[in-house]
């Protein structure tokens, strides 16, 4: 059996530079975990499938589309494929989310 600790999983390079780590990823569906420190943003940005995120630490401010929410832990957000979104952190502490990617992307997200 395979158990990723996503605190010490590595660090993906992605376009955001911000700490990005893949916990799963296979044909079917891909995981990544996301932390965000105080004032750090992802750039807004659109995916070719359906995503959810799934909050596991702090408090966020998602944008999807032309919505705006402040997000806190155990809060589950479906975003639609090819909506812009971004996520932003505006408080003093970590912000941590779950994306889920379904069914995997074949084509990259594109920067906005």
């Amino acid at each position: 059996m395979e158990v990723v600790n996503a605190r010490e999983a590595d660090l993906t390079e992605n376009p955001h530079q911000v700490k990005a780590s893949r916990l799963y990823d296979t044909e079917h569906a891909q995981v990544v975990h996301i932390t965000l420190e105080p004032d750090e943003s992802l750039r807004k940005h659109v995916t070719p499938v359906d995503v959810f995120f799934y909050v596991l630490e702090g408090r966020g401010i998602v944008e999807i589309g032309e919505d705006t929410k402040e997000v806190g832990p155990d809060m589950l957000i479906p975003s639609p494929a090819r909506i812009p979104h971004r996520w932003s952190n505006r408080s003093d502490k970590p912000f941590r989310v779950l994306v889920v990617k379904v069914p995997r992307p074949a084509e990259a997200t594109k920067l906005l």
